[in-house]
Formats: C-alpha cells, structure tokens, sequence
C-alpha cells in the first residue's frame, strides 16, 4: 500500500449509509490503555470493572505482554456491546481504531531525523459503502474532525513501553511475575495504579514540574503518562523522571 501523504481520499460514514453499523459487528478490536481510560469515564465504571466486563486478553504480537481486546457480545451477530439501535452510544469516547477508520496509521521510528514519521494508509473493505460517498478529505482534516490528535500522542507514548516490554524485562520472573502484573496495572487498571501510586506515594519521590503534579491528581491521563515513566525507570533504570 501507498501512503496517502497530502492526498485526497473519498470517504463518510453517517446512518444514510447502507453499510452503517455493519463494521461495528464481529470486529476484532484491540484496545490501548487511553482508549479504556476514555471508556470507562463515558460508561461511569472503574477501569478494573470495565477490564472484567469488557475485554479479553489474547497472545498478540508482542511475546512478552499480553493484548486486550474488545469482548464482543455472545450471540451470532457479535456485534460491539456499545451498539445500539441508532448507532455507537460512546461515540465521543470511541477507541482510536474507531475513530480512525478508513485509515490505517503506521509510525516509523526509524527516521535519521531522530523523530518518529507517521503514515496514513486508506483501508477498503467490500461491505462499506462509505468509499462511495461524495466527501473529500484530507489526512490532516480526518484527524482533525475524528479528535485524534490526543488519542495519537497517547497512543505513541503506549507505543514506546510495549518497545520496552518487548524486551523481555521480566525474563526470570516469566510471565504474570511482580513486576508484569505492576506494568498491567499501570496501562489498563488506571484507578488501581492511582491507589497504588497513593499508597506509596509515587509522586512525591520525584522532582516533578507542579502543574505536572496538579495535573497527575486530576487526570487519569495524565497519571497514565507518568505510569509510562515510571515503569521505563523500573525495567530499564532510564526514565525522564530522573533525567539524563
């Protein structure tokens, strides 16, 4: 496939549409830990009551940690459990795969510049009917109109410690060790890291900017970041934490 760069690709996706809906049933979605934050916030549920009741844990890709992904409803139509009869009932709070769609995005962090390059490629399926659609668009004005921006940041800063985690930085503790089950908790229960965080009291063991720290008690978004953080000190001795 062709990176769609600064082209135009022609594309909408509203209920007019016969397909609406249709990519919303037996889709095998894989859930990163910003899209549970925004999640369980619009179904009012702590992220280890949304784990349990939403998600499934499978062998990705990645060898050493496990992926989650969404637990779809059990009936033949497996359809997302957030579908409802006029379409996606968290649509403002929708996964980054979602929201994404029909673009695949790709990130090379391989660029001589020293920063990480990133990609659009244009997904077709032959069941959606969106491609026909008379609307042209821009990369930039899709990211822009789907709220991506935040969910991409977040998403990069996910990308960076699943890098660690391929690592294997567990090795003799295997898997589901201490620190394994640390990491867990720091990506996808958020509400337990918090109470962790507190109970050990994380924060105060840095020199952090004060609105930093303001901003960690307030946001689970931002405690997530510095989870990140703190875990790359963990398994690596290196973290922005402690600087250089």
């Amino acid at each position: 496939m062709v990176p769609l760069g600064t082209g135009e690709f022609q594309f909408a996706c509203h209920p007019g549409v016969g397909c609406f809906t249709i990519c919303c049933r037996n889709v095998d979605l894989i859930l990163y830990p910003y899209d549970i934050i925004r999640l369980k916030h619009a179904l009012h549920l702590d992220s280890e009551t949304f784990m349990r009741g939403h998600t499934v844990l499978e062998a990705g890709d990645n060898p050493y940690f496990p992926t989650v992904k969404l637990k779809l409803n059990q009936d033949d139509a497996k359809a997302c459990p957030f579908l409802s009869t006029t379409g996606c009932s968290v649509y403002a709070d929708r996964p980054s795969a979602c929201r994404t769609y029909p673009l695949e995005r790709a990130v090379d962090r391989s660029s001589a510049a020293g920063k990480a390059a990133e990609y659009y490629f244009l997904t077709r399926h032959e069941y959606c009917l969106g491609h026909r659609e008379d609307s042209r668009l821009t990369v930039n004005r899709w990211i822009r109109t789907q709220r991506l921006i935040d969910y991409n940041a977040m998403n990069a800063l996910w990308a960076e410690i699943d890098t660690v985690f391929r690592q294997n930085p567990w090795k003799g503790e295997g898997a589901a060790g201490e620190k394994q089950q640390l990491a867990f908790m720091v990506c996808y229960n958020i509400d337990g890291f918090r109470r962790f965080a507190e109970t050990h009291h994380l924060v105060k063991q840095f020199k952090i900017d004060r609105d930093f720290k303001n901003r960690i008690a307030k946001e689970d978004a931002e405690l997530l970041k510095f989870g990140f953080q703190w875990l790359k000190l963990l398994l690596t001795g290196r973290s922005s934490l402690v600087g250089k």
